[in-house]
């Protein structure tokens, strides 16, 4: 008990709380926020499901985590290393959100709408793996369920801000105004990057100041060429065997709940429930019942293991999925929006700290934003990919049916579970050397 209240009482906890902030504001309206607007604006289920592949970025950022991992950006140089990244990638967030709000997803302008969001979802990811490494370099890894929990904390005030006040401000003024003022929130943790305190440097950690200003190309081609020493390190660490099998289960162990995620939105509109009722339910009741999740869950990776609390993460995130259907089947009541919204928050967010705690175990700090970034953007792949296409399957089969498949594909989850539990309650631990 004394060592939880040492590692809740560090600074860098707190810190971690505010940037996990700036994780979760743009997350939502890069996806599921937007989908409103998309909907609102009469854009088909299909057409929303083929732009939530922009949010693949997010998948994807694992390809420059080595930049990242390499040295300090030369304009922001002052700051360090993380800092330095983790600075311009906010600062993008929040030129981009602005930039939404201007242009609006109008047919006379929707191509050039997508590709800011473009920009936007690639500095929100870039923001997300600097984070992440900040997180695992800051403090001790048996300090790390004090910083996953702030984090989470920080991220689902994040998410209410992103969710539940970005659909307030829509109804009552409209989104334009909306995402200008989500763009003046992100300052709030871009100012927390300029107070705080930068991590030491891991052994062997690049210190070559990286070029972005005129020499992007040199840059990258610095990040590819490095790029596989992570990697390689990771296989040579776990095993050409066990590193797959390790990234497979991953991948899949998100996918019930990446699957329903885009068609979240227009599902709950075309039930008949207004902006102002979603935000209530689903992004401020749901997001703090996350939390709470979310919290238990870290408590029962420190009290269970890890091991046992992937199993019942695992069966708890498919089997909410299926109180969706007593929903669909009670289209416009309160009631049953309220109990899908407890089942699938709180699960999801049970399964999210879980998660992370086992990625958090597999990544050694020399390399922790390139494999971290790998391992968190394999969590999305998969569900990513198929959400992509949801749009079309849920016009052609139904809500009903599309539920259903969703709780079912927790399957390939379960068996490779079953093979990789003599490796799980820890799995190889990461040199420092």
């Amino acid at each position: 008990m004394q060592r939880f209240r040492r590692a809740f009482a560090q600074p860098a906890s707190w810190v971690v709380c505010v940037f996990g902030f700036g994780s979760g504001l743009p997350f939502l309206l890069v996806g599921v926020t937007l989908g409103y607007w998309f909907r609102e604006r009469g854009l088909s289920l299909g057409a929303i499901g083929v732009f939530s592949w922009i949010s693949m970025l997010y998948v994807l950022k694992f390809l420059w985590a080595p930049l990242l991992d390499r040295g300090t950006p030369s304009i922001a140089a002052d700051l360090g290393r993380r800092r330095g990244w983790l600075l311009l990638s906010q600062l993008g967030v929040v030129a981009g959100l602005a930039a939404m709000a201007l242009i609006g997803p109008g047919d006379e302008h929707l191509g050039v709408f997508l590709a800011v969001l473009a920009f936007t979802t690639f500095c929100g990811a870039t923001q997300d793996c600097v984070v992440d490494a900040y997180r695992i370099e800051i403090a001790p890894k048996e300090d790390q369920g004090a910083l996953i929990t702030t984090y989470s904390l920080g991220y689902r005030i994040g998410l209410v801000l992103g969710g539940a006040l970005a659909l307030y401000a829509a109804d009552l003024f409209d989104w334009r105004t909306t995402y200008l003022l989500m763009a003046a929130f992100m300052l709030i943790p871009a100012v927390m990057t300029l107070y705080a305190s930068e991590p030491p440097a891991p052994p062997d950690a690049g210190d070559e100041p990286v070029r972005v200003d005129g020499r992007v190309m040199a840059a990258m081609e610095v990040a590819l060429r490095d790029f596989l020493r992570p990697v390689t390190e990771f296989f040579a660490r776990n095993g050409a065997k066990l590193a797959l099998t390790f990234l497979l289960f991953v991948g899949l162990y998100k996918l019930p709940d990446q699957i329903i995620g885009v068609m979240a939105g227009p599902f709950y509109l075309d039930l008949g429930f207004t902006k102002s009722q979603i935000a209530t339910v689903s992004k401020v009741y749901g997001v703090w019942l996350g939390f709470a999740g979310a919290l238990l869950g870290g408590i029962a990776a420190t009290v269970l293991g890890v091991r046992r609390s992937l199993l019942i993460a695992a069966l708890g995130v498919a089997l909410s999925n299926l109180v969706f259907l007593l929903m669909a089947a009670n289209p416009g009541q309160v009631w049953s929006f309220i109990a899908a919204i407890s089942a699938d928050n709180f699960c999801q967010g049970f399964a999210g700290s879980v998660l992370v705690a086992f990625m958090s175990g597999l990544a050694d700090v020399r390399f922790s934003a390139t494999q971290y970034a790998l391992l968190a953007s394999l969590s999305n792949l998969p569900g990513k990919l198929l959400g992509g296409v949801s749009g079309f399957f849920v016009e052609a089969f139904g809500f009903q049916a599309f539920f259903a498949l969703s709780a079912v594909s927790i399957l390939p989850t379960l068996w490779l579970y079953w093979r990789l539990r003599p490796h799980m309650e820890g799995a190889p631990p990461a040199s420092a050397s």
